[in-house]
């Protein structure tokens, strides 16, 4: 089990219960997958972005992420149906919390100038969505090894119905969030 995991069990659960005033634990909110992507729009001039793009992706998340193809073409940007323009990988179970507490243990406080997240990175139904400007906060990325520094969205599913219990089972798990004024 890992160790976000069982924070998860023996503490927030039992906080969100009070907090949340729930007697049946399987109502208390948990996540339920998260969702790392890299847009790599300059893929279509150098193919070499994405594959750097893909190789990082995979150190990050411990599994091999799906090329994402353009939908539509537009002229304006120069870019055909079907071209490679980004990458995704889908992290549940076991993966999610470990990617997690790198995240909040890790990444998160090597950011510069770092202030705590935004807190209305909500959707409206309990996810919780957050950029990263490069993939170099992480430990696993050798920065000797980066040839294009390359941004990310980080997208935290959970099964909460608003915003504010989401932001409540986000916080129990040590997401650092700016102060709301």
């Amino acid at each position: 089990m890992t160790r976000l995991m069982e924070k998860y069990k023996t503490q927030v659960i039992p906080s969100l219960q009070k907090a949340l005033d729930r007697k049946n634990v399987l109502s208390i909110p948990r996540l339920e997958k998260v969702v790392v992507s890299m847009g790599v729009g300059s893929a279509l001039l150098d193919r070499k972005r994405m594959d750097a793009a893909v190789a990082d992706l995979t150190k990050l998340s411990g599994q091999k992420p799906v090329v994402c193809n353009a939908k539509k073409s537009v002229s304006n940007f120069k870019l055909r149906q079907g071209v490679p323009i980004g990458c995704k990988v889908t992290l549940r179970g076991r993966r999610m919390y470990e990617f997690l507490d790198r995240l909040i243990t890790i990444a998160i406080p090597r950011i510069r100038d770092f202030r705590g997240l935004d807190p209305n990175g909500f959707d409206g139904h309990g996810n919780y969505s957050l950029g990263l400007s490069e993939q170099t906060v992480f430990p696993e990325v050798d920065i000797d090894q980066v040839e294009f520094v390359q941004g990310m969205n980080v997208t935290v599913v959970t099964n909460a119905k608003d915003d504010a219990e989401g932001r409540k089972l986000l916080t129990e798990l040590g997401m650092p969030f700016r102060s709301q004024n």
